[in-house]
C-alpha cells in the first residue's frame, strides 16, 4: 500500500538529541528528586519503554509535565547544538516533492521544533507540538482529521514504544527507526510495524511497497 500522510516523531526521529538528553538528565532529576542515571545504565534504559524508565528512575507520572518543560527550556538553550540527523533534511525534501503529506507530533515544544528544523520546516504541512508522550494518539487523530486521510493511508515515524502505542490507538501503522533513543530490543512488544534500519530507507514511504512489507518487524542482524 502507499501513505499519503507522514506524521514524524522529532527528538531521535529527525532530531539527534540524544546526547543533549543524557547530558542535562542527571541536572533534571536533581531539580526534579528523581534517580539519576549512571553511562553503564544507558544501554540497558535504551531498551525499555518510558513506562519502565521512569519506575526505574523513581519518576511518578504525575511529574511528567514539569519535566518535560524543564527538559523543553533547557533545549532552547541549547538547541544551537542539536541537529538533524544525517540525511534527513534531503529526505523531507524528496517525500514532499513526491506528494507526500508530512506533519509532525512531537512532545517538543513548537518553537524548539521549528528552530531546529530550520529550512526543513517549508515541507511539513503541520506542527502538533508540547503532546504528553502518552497522550500523542490524539494529537495524531486531529492531523488526520485535518487533511481528511484515511487511516490506512496514514503512518507515524518514531523512535520509541509509545510512538507505537499511539499509532495502534490512532488505528495507523507505526514505523519504527534504528537511530533514535529506543533500540530494536524495545519494540519487542509491538506488532504489525514497519522497521527503518537508517534514515535513506524513509523514502521508501513515497513508494508503494509489496502489501507483505507493510507492518513487517525486522531488525538489522547486526544488532542481534
Amino acid at each position: 500500500m502507499s501513505y499519503r500522510l507522514a506524521i514524524f516523531d522529532f527528538d531521535g526521529t529527525l532530531a539527534d538529541s540524544f546526547p543533549f538528553f543524557v547530558a542535562v538528565f542527571n541536572q533534571v532529576a536533581d531539580k526534579h528528586a528523581f534517580n539519576r542515571i549512571h553511562p553503564e545504565e544507558l544501554d540497558a534504559l535504551r531498551k525499555l519503554g518510558a513506562r519502565e524508565i521512569m519506575s526505574h528512575i523513581g519518576m511518578p507520572r504525575w511529574k511528567l509535565p514539569l519535566v518535560a518543560r524543564t527538559f523543553m527550556g533547557l533545549m532552547k538553550k541549547h538547541r544551537s547544538a542539536i541537529a538533524l540527523f544525517q540525511d534527513i533534511a534531503d529526505t523531507l525534501r524528496h517525500l514532499d516533492e513526491q506528494g507526500l503529506i508530512l506533519a509532525v507530533v512531537s512532545s517538543n515544544s513548537r518553537d524548539n521544533v521549528t528552530q531546529v528544523l530550520g529550512p526543513s520546516c517549508r515541507h511539513i504541512r503541520v506542527f502538533e507540538c508540547g503532546a504528553s508522550i502518552f497522550g500523542k494518539a490524539s494529537r495524531l487523530r486531529r492531523v488526520m482529521r485535518k487533511f481528511a486521510v484515511a487511516p490506512e493511508q496514514v503512518i507515524y515515524i518514531g523512535d520509541q514504544p509509545t510512538d507505537g502505542e499511539a499509532a495502534a490507538t490512532a488505528g495507523i501503522t507505526f514505523g519504527a527507526v534504528a537511530w533514535g533513543y529506543g533500540t530494536h530490543e524495545a519494540f519487542g512488544m509491538l506488532h504489525d510495524h514497519e522497521w527503518f534500519a537508517e534514515v535513506g530507507e524513509l523514502r521508501r514511504l513515497a513508494a508503494s511497497p509489496e502489501p507483505s512489507a507493510v507492518g513487517s518487524f525486522k531488525p538489522p542482524q547486526a544488532h542481534e
